[in-house]
């Protein structure tokens, strides 16, 4: 079958590394995702009360995917600094306000509201309350990501990894990084791609580190497309039709239906990629179960790699998979 017509439009910039929203998105995206404990937990921060967030991460412990995700999406609200600050007042040396405070300073400092100095010596001070924790880690790795340099990231990652070697959002944020690097000889032999399979290779058989090699295609995807209209044109026609694209979607696919994980805190993620690339590839059957199962929790990335508006682009290509369009 021969592939769908590129889902492209007017291009956008990629989306926040911290994985909000982009300025100007519509507000429709949430980065709770499917986490309705998560979210009331926000709203009560928002209302002064800090019991729901306290018993929120005290209940997470060490699963260290799901903190990560959780204080990174307490924190990306503006106000979260103040939330975090007086939360530490009055329980001093509590590592989870000293985190939620740490990566409330990242992300203003991604979004240049913030010294990145203060927030790296805030991510320090959270580490030094609770080092096996990863998450102060993903702090640092965040702010590497947006702000430079290039080293920084690879330092933070392998310092991430050591205390959490299958950390989720970690590997998507490198991911994105080693995207960006030139490529050299045939597109689909660019070291992204390596890296993405050795990840998943070395993970356990159920770790959703397996889809890793679709996320490289999709940020790979995203620099090709920022290079021009004309160009995106011919890189969405020929990207996830290669050889070694087929490959992956179909070995991705196949995983999922194996090992569909329910409980991951960042799955949408993932099906959401997975669901760009069966639709760019012109595969909607496949693409049709994943949409399915997103419902509509749609993520910025991908679809904003394709589209000024990511959410008429998601609903374009689900459309289209389940024969609407």
């Amino acid at each position: 079958m021969p592939p769908s017509p590129p889902l492209l439009g007017p291009l956008r910039a990629a989306p926040d590394p911290s994985g909000a929203p982009a300025p100007g998105a519509r507000d429709t995206f949430d980065a709770a995702l499917d986490d309705a404990e998560l979210r009331t937990a926000r709203a009560a921060l928002a209302q002064g009360r800090r019991q729901a967030a306290r018993s929120l991460l005290a209940h997470t412990g060490d699963d260290w995917d799901r903190r990560g995700h959780r204080l990174t999406v307490l924190a990306q609200d503006p106000r979260a600094t103040t939330w975090a600050g007086d939360w530490l007042t009055a329980e001093p040396g509590c590592a989870d306000a000293a985190t939620l405070l740490a990566l409330a300073l990242v992300h203003r400092a991604v979004r240049g509201e913030e010294e990145p100095g203060r927030a790296r010596d805030a991510c320090a001070a959270a580490a030094a309350l609770a080092p096996a924790d990863p998450t102060p880690g993903l702090g640092l790795l965040l702010l590497a990501r947006a702000r430079g340099p290039h080293s920084a990231v690879f330092g933070a990652f392998a310092e991430l990894r050591r205390r959490h070697p299958e950390h989720h959002h970690a590997h998507h944020l490198l991911i994105a990084c080693l995207a960006e690097r030139p490529g050299r000889g045939r597109a689909e032999a660019h070291e992204v791609y390596d890296a993405a399979e050795l990840a998943a290779a070395e993970a356990p058989a159920d770790s959703p580190l397996a889809v890793l090699p679709v996320i490289a295609y999709a940020e790979r995807y995203r620099v090709l497309a920022a290079t021009g209209p004309d160009h995106a044109g011919q890189a969405a026609a020929r990207h996830w039709s290669g050889p070694r694209a087929r490959r992956v979607l179909g070995a991705c696919f196949d995983w999922w239906l194996e090992w569909e994980h329910d409980e991951h805190p960042r799955r949408l993620i993932d099906l959401n990629h997975l669901a760009f690339g069966l639709s760019c590839a012109g595969r909607p059957a496949e693409a049709a179960a994943l949409f399915q199962r997103i419902g509509d929790h749609a993520t910025p990335a991908p679809w904003a790699y394709a589209h000024r508006d990511p959410l008429a682009a998601f609903r374009t290509a689900r459309a289209r998979a389940l024969g609407h369009g």
